[in-house]
């Protein structure tokens, strides 16, 4: 077996609308494909036993058991591989269950795809599957815990952590998107010029200077001694020398902590002796070049969490320990502690394994324990300095009972030091009662405190403390933190679209920023060149802090890729599907391709439109799995699917009496003659109505006015710089050059249409086969050709994609000669070189056309020929350059 490839879905994609994380792996069987499970001996008997988990899995029988009984029955390896994919997952503390296994067009080549939780994780356990798999099948033994191991392991360095992953969630629960900006835990919600950001608990409200306080723990202190905020006696030193000194004014029991760390770092409490505070100043100044001495005081730790300067929860936490039962070692209860279901590694439970390392070694020595010793029934053994959960600490929820003084003092500290999201650090013997009572203290404020110990504490509620977070960043309607997304899919005339839906919206005084295949465009300038019309383009455009408003290119390379770059659009447009690039990624048909660019309308959201063309069956049967408002386009405004649409009140836009027209219910709209609208050539480019029907239409769905609609189609040209290589029109003195995207037989027929309208002139068509394409498709290419051209020169892309130059020209004259065996065909690889050929053995007046899906090269060198001859310079046809 062999691994073609893995794909990572990272939103709504192929395979599922909902469930955005997904695997897909590319899988050859080769010999195994003769093998299924009931034909390798002992092979099912080594699975079960391995794991026994898969027992669970009901797969297509629908029962406990199910997956089992289709082992029996004989079933393939890919499938088999799905299910160990998911289990080790499960097994590893990532429980996921989606799955699916489906033919990739090839003999015993399959799709194998499965959820993930974590990313790495999950691509980590396609390929343990694969390996877990052949290991069976040759009847070797197989290390499972390595591979769990390493799971856990990439979990942990890759999954946000507990306090970043809840304001997540809660964001989810508020249908705010967000996106992950690093590996780490900067994230952004909200999209374009709405969004916000956090970093764990630090927020784009957090103000710098507040957490440079906070993180300054003299600084802190002198703050709130000055505000009569009680604080522990104490100074700061930064050598040995003046340790003694200080110990004797302060006086013992102490605490030693540098000025300068976090998460309980570098820390010693109960100090009782001079020889104690050396050793502690010594583990601080690891930390810290400055060391606080403070005295200690007596009570229990409470963690006090402020949120917009409203306390929301407070928890007393303990450091990790156990209770003696006079008869288990402290090894022994440590195990017996860590099997606590609710404990896991790292932050994948409610609480955390103890470990022992110095810390503990130390604690345990300072009472002249080891881990072999027994304590006695009910003695506390403490194991850890700090009471973090991170090493094994527990926390009890006591918000309910703390006083009103407590509650009205710790939202004054978080004020003082002007801290949005502050944790404040209180020692007391009792928090029900107020802090000047019980002689407790202030030992620190921290910025960007952890949610943890409040979202699943040990002992009492839990607090939903995200919410909070996510009230202060987007008071109001979480609405706020979206932007207007117009998505655009299609077979033909998705970037036309694109652009003329931003160039409206710019008129409208939005901040635009589109993609397309050709670049991604930031107010109007391109930013990122190349084909930008997958998610990662989409992303670039989402976080852009100066975009209001986002038209977004949808081709099927990047949906199949890792799926859309958003979960939810407000317009979802689809063009037309017609057969192109099958074949490619396990779209084999105009059914899958159809399904595949049905994914653009199923995210659009409930109140939004989805923007279907009702001259195209395929397209129009889209709405039967939508969940959202429908609006429709047509060029015949007899086609009785609008004609009954509108009956219904539905909105349309429809070409009629030489006008693109939006209406609404049977009223009509007239925008303006398409014979007015230059992108249109005088009207006798019809494909170019067809992608303002849609264009209109959203815009008109949008609340934009009809005036600026009106004069952005007034102003958008078929040039090379509002539509490059879309019917780009170059008037010579002697000859006309046009160039357009076509590339597959149905944007070639729609082409010919309009060069039909060229009835005087002597026509050359340059053309290109594409190796990404169907045979049958590049000899159609060819066939249509003899249709369109008087003659026709072949040339070739630089990428042939696959196949070789031979390969692609024999498939264009095998068209050509099919349909006309007297043309003229001339064969010049080189793109410009064949250019030239053309300009030179032109006759007078004649209309050059080059068809290409990559023409960027030769839209640079015809637009310099262009200048030059505006220069005053004439073309000598014998002495072009062809250099690019």
């Amino acid at each position: 077996m062999e691994i073609r490839k893995i794909d990572v879905m990272r939103g709504p994609n192929y395979w599922s609308i909902r469930r955005h994380k997904l695997i897909v792996m590319v899988l050859d069987l080769q010999k195994m494909e003769d093998y299924p499970s009931n034909k390798v001996p002992g092979f099912n008997d080594r699975l079960k036993k391995l794991l026994p988990g898969l027992y669970e899995h009901r797969c297509s029988e629908g029962k406990v058991g199910g997956f089992f009984s289709r082992l029996e029955e004989g079933t393939w390896m890919g499938h088999i591989i799905e299910h160990i994919a998911l289990e080790i997952q499960t097994i590893a503390g990532m429980d996921t269950g989606f799955g699916r296994t489906r033919g990739y067009g090839e003999a015993g080549v399959y799709q194998v795809v499965f959820s993930y939780l974590e990313e790495n994780a999950g691509v980590y356990a396609a390929k343990a599957a694969v390996n877990i798999c052949k290991a069976l099948i040759a009847g070797e033994e197989y290390d499972l815990d390595k591979d769990i191991t390493q799971m856990r392991e990439l979990r942990e360095r890759g999954r946000l952590g507990p306090s970043t992953e809840s304001i997540i969630k809660e964001a989810e629960n508020r249908n705010i998107p967000w996106i992950r900006l690093n590996k780490h835990s900067l994230c952004q919600l909200g999209y374009g010029a709405n969004q916000q950001r956090i970093q764990a608990t630090v927020t784009s409200k957090t103000s710098n200077i507040a957490v440079e306080i906070a993180c300054d723990k003299p600084e802190t202190k002198a703050l709130l001694q000055s505000a009569a905020v009680p604080v522990p006696m104490g100074d700061i030193i930064y050598e040995l020398k003046f340790l003694r000194k200080v110990c004797e004014s302060v006086g013992f029991p102490l605490v030693v902590k540098p000025t300068h760390g976090n998460h309980g770092r570098g820390i010693t409490t109960g100090i009782e002796s001079y020889k104690e505070a050396v050793k502690a100043f010594n583990f601080a100044k690891e930390v810290s070049s400055g060391i606080i001495i403070e005295r200690e005081i007596k009570g229990e730790d409470y963690r006090f969490l402020v949120i917009n300067y409203k306390l929301v929860a407070v928890a007393k936490r303990s450091p990790a320990h156990i209770i003696g039962d006079g008869k288990h070692s402290i090894e022994e209860l440590i195990k017996i502690i860590n099997n606590d279901p609710r404990r896991g590694y790292g932050h994948e439970n409610e609480l955390t394994m103890i470990e022992v390392d110095e810390i503990t070694e130390i604690l345990l020595a300072e009472k002249n324990y080891n881990l072999k010793s027994i304590p006695e029934n009910g003695e506390i053994v403490v194991l850890k300095d700090t009471a973090n959960l991170s090493t094994g600490g527990t926390a009890e929820d006591v918000t309910d009972i703390v006083h009103s003084a407590n509650i009205m003092m710790a939202e004054r500290i978080a004020r003082i030091i002007g801290l949005d999201i502050c944790g404040i650090d209180i020692m007391t013997t009792d928090v029900s009662k107020p802090l000047e009572e019980t002689k407790g203290a202030v030992l620190e404020v921290n910025a960007g405190p952890g949610f943890r110990m409040h979202l699943a504490p040990t002992k009492g509620l839990p607090r939903n403390v995200a919410a909070p977070v996510l009230d202060q960043l987007f008071p109001g309607k979480t609405a706020q933190a979206r932007i207007p997304i117009i998505a655009v899919t299609g077979t033909n005339g998705k970037t036309t679209t694109t652009r003329l839906i931003a160039r409206i919206a710019k008129f409208a005084g939005y901040s635009v920023g589109y993609t397309t295949s050709d670049g991604v465009y930031i107010k109007n300038r391109l930013v990122m060149r190349g084909d930008c019309t997958g998610p990662v383009s989409t992303e670039f455009v989402l976080k852009d802090p100066t975009v209001n408003f986002a038209v977004l290119e949808c081709a099927r390379g990047g949906l199949l890729r890792s799926g859309l770059g958003f979960k939810k659009c407000d317009i979802g447009i689809v063009t037309n599907v017609q057969g192109d690039h099958l074949g490619l990624g396990g779209i084999n048909d105009i059914d899958q391709l159809t399904r595949l660019k049905s994914v653009i309308p199923e995210t659009v959201k409930e109140d939004g439109y989805a923007i279907l063309n009702a001259d195209d069956e395929r397209v129009y049967g889209m709405r039967h799995t939508l969940n959202c408002q429908i609006a429709l386009f047509s060029m015949d405004e007899n086609n009785p699917i609008i004609k009954k649409f509108q009956e219904d009140g539905g909105i349309t836009a429809i070409y009629e009496n030489g006008f693109v027209t939006i209406t609404r219910g049977i009223w009509k709209m007239r925008v303006m003659k398409a014979k007015a609208i230059p992108l249109t050539f005088d009207g006798r480019a019809e494909f170019m109505i067809q992608n303002i029907l849609p264009a209109i239409l959203s815009a008109h769905i949008q609340g934009i006015n009809m005036e600026d609609i009106k004069a952005a189609l007034e102003s958008f040209s078929s040039s090379r710089f509002q539509t490059p290589g879309r019917l780009n029109m170059f008037n010579f003195k002697n000859f006309k050059i046009l160039l357009d995207y076509a590339h597959n037989p149905s944007g070639m027929r729609a082409l010919m249409k309009f060069t039909d309208t060229f009835t005087d002139c002597y026509k050359i068509g340059i053309i290109a086969g594409i190796g990404d394409r169907k045979k049958e498709d590049t000899e159609e290419l060819g066939a249509i050709s003899t249709q369109m051209f008087d003659e026709i020169v072949i040339r070739q892309d630089k990428n042939l994609r696959g196949k070789t130059a031979k390969e692609l020209v024999g498939m264009l004259e095998k068209g050509i000669r099919r349909k006309d065996d007297t043309i003229k065909v001339t064969t010049i690889h080189s793109e410009l070189e064949a250019i030239h050929y053309a300009i030179k053995n032109a006759p007078k007046d004649s209309l050059i056309i080059l068809c290409s899906d990559v023409i960027t090269e030769a839209l640079d060198y015809i637009s310099n020929l262009k200048e030059d001859e505006e220069k005053g310079e004439n073309i000598n046809k014998d002495q072009i350059s062809t250099e690019a």
